[in-house]
């Protein structure tokens, strides 16, 4: 089974107040980091952004796609990213721009617990998390059928597809503080995580 990766930054970034993708991050800037932890074990990667929003410079093989629509949260973003996809692969793990300690082994294992479901996303502390699972390609014509309906909570299509919902339990050997799932919404947020980062490369 071949699974591709899309990467949504086309968010309004409200409470950051700047652009996450371009945020500066352990020598990197924020979508350069995901796109290369998510190219170690996916490809090809689509990264979406919204309609004429600068994208950070990417490595050539990444596709850059726009939403239709901007501001219509991650079902439009998912549906461009799979549009981008067909033919290219069979499934495809959907990431968020801000998760800079996003971890490989994580990835493998959400792709690994698909099994003959369509989609496969976490649940952790009572909390789905759509934009760290997997979603086979051909559901696009369901999530456009969401989108013309304005029904724009991935928890709209988990119900009209057959879903596996993963545990804590089920990741927590790959990942145990569950710090694929950290997303930074805040400067606070940011701050605190590069503060983490830089005193990982120091003590190496």
């Amino acid at each position: 089974m071949s699974t591709a990766g899309i990467i949504l930054c086309g968010g309004q970034s409200q409470r950051m107040g700047r652009p996450k993708a371009w945020l500066p991050f352990a020598g990197e800037l924020m979508l350069q980091r995901v796109a290369r932890i998510l190219g170690e074990v996916v490809s090809p990667l689509v990264v979406v952004a919204a309609p004429e929003q600068a994208v950070p410079p990417l490595p050539p093989e990444v596709a850059i796609v726009r939403d239709e629509v901007k501001d219509r949260g991650p079902l439009q973003g998912l549906a461009a990213g799979l549009a981008a996809l067909a033919g290219k692969a069979e499934t495809a793990f959907l990431s968020s721009c801000d998760v800079p300690f996003l971890r490989p082994a994580f990835v493998r294992r959400v792709i690994e617990l698909l099994g003959d479901r369509r989609i496969c996303v976490p649940q952790v502390d009572g909390f789905q998390h759509p934009l760290a699972g997997v979603y086979r390609v051909d559901v696009l014509p369901v999530v456009r059928q969401l989108l013309a309906a304005d029904r724009l909570r991935p928890v709209f299509l988990f119900d009209e597809v057959p879903t596996r919902i993963i545990s804590a339990a089920e990741l927590a050997d790959v990942d145990p503080d569950f710090q694929s799932l950290r997303n930074l919404n805040t400067p606070e947020a940011y701050e605190a995580a590069s503060r983490e980062a830089a005193g990982e490369q120091t003590s190496r």
